[in-house]
């Protein structure tokens, strides 16, 4: 039996792996090891691990490593309690294939410690472009190091190709974030509203704002412009808290005080998937620079409006307003996708992200390749 480690540290990672993860852990040819760090063990951030195991999945691991500090030396640290952890857990469990997804801090240092160990390493949305966080080089870096790559478009796979990868070890799956929707049971308005303690319509904006990491120096007039543009639009708002990253505190701090003054802002530290989904496919429009609005609200066909460079590169659809940081040009976006002339050009967007059959391609792959000294002596190769 093939054991694959897979290592999860957020709610929104968690969110997109857990449909592959289902299809793992019903695989008699698989056993699945999963490992779960970062934002999932802290209360702060909604103790997600609940979620985990109430889906029905046995952590392998848990291993803490939140120290409370979202600064640039807090998160060097926590990378480095967790390649120590890792390394040990990875020595017990002797994974075959290691199954990581997308670009954050946690994964980056799960891989490095991976590839010095020897284990095949898969990794699912690389070749995809983000120039206003660090994120980028991370993920670059990743599939670098990475055996087998399992882009979400086909743009995605010809970039990792064009960085030196091998063409055999790509495999355009689509976006897990698509086959999310297709499998999700949507929550009603009432169910909503009686989970959440609040109406969503067609009048209801959907935050969420992350630290732009190559910008933090301007986080606090990027925050401030947010909330100013937010007031002046006075919509009720569904705000979710933004991730670990370095400035990710001094934003929760600057939300909650937003919701202490407007009984408008109704603030979560974690929805879940199929809260977050259901109220994404009920609201009026999805605001901030999180991925999601750009995978999961085409496919729904919600407006979008994109703010600043976080996913400057990044595709984009129809149903997408990108603007900058500033106050007017913020509230001119929100305005302008909740007219009925914007929600009618979004009833025909076209997702850019695949069919949502994601999980079935990736484990057929991972149950089926060779691991061999081909699998793991890699080649720069230029075509």
């Amino acid at each position: 039996m093939r054991k694959l480690a897979v290592v999860t540290g957020t709610r929104a990672e968690y969110g997109l792996l857990k449909i592959t993860l289902n299809k793992i852990q019903n695989n008699r040819n698989l056993k699945l090891q999963l490992i779960v760090t970062g934002t999932h063990l802290s209360e702060e951030f909604g103790s997600t691990v609940k979620e985990i195991e109430d889906d029905g999945f046995e952590i392998a691991e848990k291993i803490p490593i939140l120290m409370r500090n979202s600064s640039k030396d807090g998160i060097s640290k926590e990378m480095g309690l967790l390649m120590i952890q890792l390394s040990q857990t990875f020595l017990r469990l002797k994974p075959d294939i290691l199954l990581i997804l997308g670009d954050r801090y946690e994964i980056f240092a799960t891989v490095s410690v991976a590839m010095v160990m020897n284990i095949p390493i898969a990794h699912i949305s690389g070749g995809e472009i983000t120039e206003g966080a660090i994120d980028e080089q991370i993920r670059h870096s990743i599939t670098k190091m990475s055996h087998i790559h399992f882009p979400g478009a086909e743009v995605y796979a010809q970039n990792i190709i064009r960085m030196g990868e091998e063409s055999w070890r790509v495999f355009n799956v689509g976006d897990p974030g698509i086959e999310n929707i297709k499998f999700t049971r949507f929550l009603s308005k009432e169910e909503l509203k009686e989970q959440l303690n609040l109406d969503i319509n067609r009048d209801t904006l959907l935050v969420t704002f992350h630290p732009v990491t190559l910008e933090r120096d301007l986080l606090p007039y990027q925050i401030e412009s947010l909330i100013k543009a937010l007031t002046e639009t006075n919509k009720n708002m569904i705000i979710t808290y933004p991730n670990a990253d370095n400035g990710g505190d001094y934003i929760i701090k600057k939300l909650e005080e937003f919701q202490k003054t407007n009984p408008k802002v109704h603030l979560f530290k974690n929805l879940g998937i199929t809260k977050y989904l259901s109220a994404m496919r009920l609201c009026g429009a999805v605001v901030g620079n999180s991925s999601s609005a750009l995978v999961e609200a085409p496919y729904l066909k919600i407006p979008v409006v994109n703010i600043g460079n976080r996913q400057k590169g990044r595709l984009m659809a129809e149903n997408i307003i990108s603007c900058s940081n500033e106050c007017e040009d913020i509230i001119e976006a929100i305005n302008k996708s909740l007219t009925d002339e914007f929600k009618e050009k979004v009833k025909h967007t076209k997702s850019l992200y695949g069919e949502g059959n994601t999980s079935e391609e990736i484990v057929k792959v991972l149950e089926s390749i060779e691991i061999s000294d081909a699998l793991l002596k890699k080649k720069l190769v230029w075509s």
